[in-house]
């Protein structure tokens, strides 16, 4: 008997690919939430508050430096939640065994029954669910920042460093590595999932490209990159 993430995996690799984005959506726009929460509250007067305090690591450079804030890790995290709970309520009601669909647009709750961010509620577990995928992929980014800073790239006033595979890869790898290792049995953990995880790495940084010069193109950010 096929359980609801069998029928869900039922599809070929570039549409498990495209449900895989789908599902994680909410933790690969966290950057993007983060950089408006780190550029925009400091305008009303509060912060920036850098997460390393401005403190240097033993080669004389900063540890994360001034990217990389309070604001940016908590609101990102936080947006990100919302954007799940918005996602799940537009969705209306998780499928079950019987009414569920293959489909790149999977309910991300799917399979969800029993795991450790089942609150009983689906909007509190989307918006948990959420905020958990997006302080992944800002940890990855975080991780990402400070082996820049080791190989002394740092940022120019307002101006970020230029490092396409770090910027990219370590949130793409931290937040399907969480996935995997801590959602339980949600679809979103599926071992069928690894091979389109993999393929998302590959072109994360084509997509945090193409993200990017939107976000420069439309004020948001500095620089196309």
């Amino acid at each position: 008997m096929q359980t609801v993430n069998d029928v869900a995996l039922d599809m070929g690799i570039i549409s498990l690919s495209l449900m895989t984005l789908w599902l994680y959506l909410p933790g690969f726009l966290a950057n993007t939430f983060a950089m408006m929460w780190g550029k925009w509250l400091p305008k009303t007067g509060y912060g920036p508050w850098p997460i390393d305090g401005g403190k240097n690591w033993r080669d004389g450079n900063r540890l994360l430096g001034d990217g990389k804030t309070w604001n940016g890790l908590i609101g990102g995290s936080l947006t990100s939640g919302l954007l799940c709970l918005l996602i799940v309520t537009m969705m209306g009601e998780v499928p079950d065994s019987d009414s569920v669909k293959s489909t790149i647009f999977a309910h991300p709750l799917t399979g969800y029954e029993g795991s450790w961010f089942d609150l009983g509620s689906n909007g509190f577990s989307a918006f948990i669910l959420g905020t958990f995928l997006g302080f992944a992929c800002l940890v990855g980014d975080s991780t990402g920042s400070f082996f820049k800073r080791r190989r002394g790239l740092k940022r120019e006033g307002d101006v970020s460093s230029k490092a396409p595979l770090l910027d990219t890869l370590p949130f793409a790898i931290m937040v399907f590595l969480w996935g995997q290792l801590f959602l339980g049995d949600a679809l979103l953990s599926q071992e069928r999932l690894i091979v389109p995880m993999i393929i998302m790495i590959i072109i994360t940084p084509l997509l945090h490209r193409s993200f990017n010069l939107i976000g420069y193109y439309i004020g948001w950010k500095d620089v196309p990159y």
